[in-house]
C-alpha cells in the first residue's frame, strides 16, 4: 500500500480544488519544489502531480513547476494533466517523470494509449475520474456515457502500470475515500488500482490496510495531509505495521 501525496498545480502554485471546481481553490503552498521536498523528508516514497491548468486547458501549462518539483526530489513522481500526445508523454518521461498518467485521451484516443504502453513500458498510467459512475473529462468539465469498468477493461491487456481512478464527488471534502467503487473497479481487471479522492482521516488509512485492501496498489492523499487532519508520521507508521504483519 503506497500513499500518494498530491501536489495539484493551478497557476504555478499548490492547491486543491473542491469538487473539482477550479473556482474553489484553496492555495497550500506557492513553491511546489518545496512542497515536494517536504513530502519526501515526511517519508513518502511517491509523489502524485496534477497539472490541473493542463487539464482544462489539453496542453501542459505548468511546466517550470512540474520542473522545480523534479529537480527538489528525489522521489519517483507521476504527473497527469494536458498530457494528451506521444510527444508530451515522451517529453514528461525525458525529464524524468517516473510515470505519466493519461485521462482524456484514454476516452478520447484509447490506441494512443496503448501505442505510449509499448513504446514506454511500465511508465504510463491511466487516470479514470467518475461522477455517478460515469466517467469525466477535459478537467472534469464534461462527463461522457462510459462507465469506469468499461473504460478500464479497454486497457486489460494493453501493459497499464496502473488505474488511477478518482470520485469527483469526494474529492477535496474530506468525506472518506470510496473503497466500495475502488474495489469494484480493482476485482473487475488486472490491472494495480490507486484510489483517489476524499481522503479525510487516519481512519481510511486503517481501511486501506484491511485484507480486502491488498488489492489496492495505494491512495492519493491531498487536502487531508495539507490542513493537518492526517499526520503522516501515523499514517506511514501504520502501513509499515501492516506490511510487516503481512511477512
Amino acid at each position: 500500500m503506497i500513499i500518494f501525496p498530491a501536489i495539484d498545480l493551478k497557476d504555478g502554485q499548490c492547491v486543491r480544488l473542491k469538487l473539482g471546481d477550479m473556482d474553489q481553490a484553496t492555495i497550500f503552498n506557492d513553491n511546489p519544489g518545496a512542497q515536494a521536498k517536504s513530502f519526501q523528508n515526511q517519508g513518502f516514497e511517491w509523489l502524485h502531480v496534477v497539472d490541473l491548468n493542463g487539464a482544462f486547458a489539453g496542453k501542459s501549462e505548468n511546466s517550470a513547476a512540474v520542473e522545480s518539483i523534479l529537480a527538489s526530489t528525489t522521489n519517483p513522481v507521476q504527473l497527469g494533466g494536458g498530457i494528451r500526445d506521444l510527444d508530451g508523454i515522451e517529453h514528461w518521461l525525458d525529464k524524468g517523470i517516473s510515470r505519466v498518467i493519461l485521462g482524456t485521451v484514454a476516452v478520447r484516443d484509447p490506441a494512443l494509449v496503448k501505442e505510449a504502453c509499448k513504446l514506454f513500458p511500465g511508465r504510463v498510467a491511466v487516470g479514470i475520474d467518475a461522477k455517478g459512475g460515469k466517467v469525466a473529462v477535459e478537467g472534469w468539465a464534461e462527463t461522457s456515457e462510459l462507465t469506469v469498468i468499461d473504460l478500464a477493461r479497454q486497457f486489460e491487456d494493453a501493459g497499464v502500470s496502473a488505474i488511477i481512478y478518482t470520485d469527483i464527488d469526494r474529492d477535496g471534502i474530506l468525506t472518506g475515500l470510496n473503497i466500495d467503487a475502488t474495489l469494484e473497479l480493482a476485482r473487475a481487471v488486472s490491472i494495480p488500482v490507486i484510489a483517489s479522492g476524499g481522503l479525510a482521516s487516519i481512519d481510511d488509512v486503517k481501511r486501506l490496510v484491511q485484507p480486502d485492501c491488498a488489492i489496492l496498489e495505494g491512495a492519493i492523499t491531498g487536502r487531508a495531509l495539507y490542513d493537518g487532519r492526517l499526520d503522516p508520521s501515523e499514517a506511514l507508521a501504520l502501513i509499515k505495521t501492516a506490511k510487516e504483519a503481512e511477512k
